[in-house]
């Protein structure tokens, strides 16, 4: 069993793939637009949706070894990542630098300094542009 985060960007998702490209060397591992799903969206009860064309449906992207999803999925006008955060574990100070500085840019806030703490050699807590709670460490 595995448990894997899943984060809805509300219209966002594609621009925070190329982020996170940069930010932290993810990966896409699958991407599918709404125009791809053979399925209408929405049915007679629910009445018609407004089509999304171009926005994703359902992204898959690894962070060395982790999987995460995304969606361009709405949110009601704003996504909102409260109550958790995804811990990213470096090798060195170095690269806890370089991805904590990284994950900050165009309007990141950190949280927390990267700093030395009695439990790691570096560690830090930020949201990223998108609200994203992401911590960063490295071994002590």
């Amino acid at each position: 069993m595995m448990v894997q985060p899943y984060l809805f960007f509300d219209g966002r998702c594609e621009e925070a793939l190329a982020f996170y490209g940069k930010a932290v060397g993810a990966q896409v591992q699958h991407l599918v637009r709404f125009r791809d799903n053979p399925e209408q969206p929405g049915d007679q009860a629910a009445g018609p949706r407004p089509p999304q064309g171009d926005k994703i449906m359902h992204a898959s992207f690894k962070v060395g070894e982790t999987l995460v999803n995304a969606s361009d999925g709405e949110c009601g006008g704003h996504a909102e990542f409260r109550g958790f955060s995804l811990v990213l574990c470096v090798k060195d100070d170095a690269e806890a630098t370089l991805r904590f500085n990284a994950l900050l840019e165009d309007g990141g806030h950190a949280s927390m300094p990267l700093s030395k703490t009695f439990f790691a050699s570096s560690f830090g807590m930020l949201a990223d542009r998108y609200g994203v709670q992401w911590m960063v460490m490295s071994p002590p």
